[in-house]
């Protein structure tokens, strides 16, 4: 008797159905995944902005309008202990902030402000007559600023001596100008044409004036005595003092 058979065309459609389903599933799969790590990216930078702020501009404001200002968007602050003296900005006001205002942190991260301690002036003491070591001592002591010292040369008074102020004792004011007498003038020389003396002669005497003379060179000088000067320095003319150098040179 014969068998029949299944058709092959059958068999080969059920086969195709099934691969087209399990694609299907495959790539909705796929799509949910990529759906859901888009979602999961998505997610983590709305949360990290969402714990990120700016600084506020707190520079300026009192201690307690600052708390304030950075506690509205979630920020801590901490003060700076030492106080630091601003003409500009009053006691207890903020001097400067770090971060600076307008930088994005996170939450919770503290601000370090710096606090004015105010302006105090101080009457500025009596210098005048003092060495002037001894004045800026006493001024430092009292907190005021030395912003300019001037010179005079007089026989009238002590050398290094505050010869006047401005302004004077007693009155209140952050700094103060110094005059001070740095003595004499030194005296000075003109240098003397030495071309054509003895070098060694001319080095005995000014050597006894306290001048530093030192012959640096031996050069042929056709014509010339041995140890004549040829060339000095400085040259004749210069203004110098005691102690300067002078330096020759002499024919062989």
């Amino acid at each position: 008797m014969p068998v029949s058979k299944r058709p092959r065309s059958a068999s080969v459609g059920s086969l195709r159905t099934r691969v087209w389903s399990v694609g299907r599933w495959a790539v909705l799969l796929i799509g949910l995944a990529i759906t859901y790590g888009v979602f999961l990216l998505t997610s983590l930078q709305i949360a990290i902005k969402a714990r990120e702020v700016k600084v506020p501009n707190v520079q300026g404001q009192s201690v307690e309008a600052a708390t304030q200002s950075f506690a509205a968007v979630g920020l801590a602050m901490v003060l700076d202990p030492l106080r630091r003296p601003d003409a500009d900005v009053p006691a207890d006001h903020v001097l400067s902030q770090e971060p600076e205002a307008g930088s994005v942190i996170r939450r919770q991260r503290p601000v370090r402000i710096r606090v004015s301690a105010g302006f105090h002036a101080a009457p500025v003491p009596a210098v005048t007559g003092e060495s002037e070591r001894a004045a800026e001592i006493l001024l430092t002591q009292d907190r005021v600023t030395i912003t300019q010292t001037a010179e005079i040369y007089s026989a009238e008074y002590p050398q290094g001596v505050v010869v006047a102020q401005d302004p004077p004792a007693k009155s209140l004011a952050p700094s103060v100008s110094l005059l001070v007498n740095r003595g004499e003038d030194a005296v000075t020389f003109v240098m003397p044409d030495l071309i054509g003396t003895s070098g060694v002669r001319v080095s005995e005497i000014l050597r006894r004036r306290l001048f530093r003379v030192t012959i640096v060179a031996e050069v042929p000088y056709p014509g010339l005595p041995s140890g004549t000067v040829v060339r000095q320095s400085p040259q004749a003319g210069f203004q110098m003092a005691l102690g300067d150098p002078i330096t020759l040179e002499v024919s062989r």
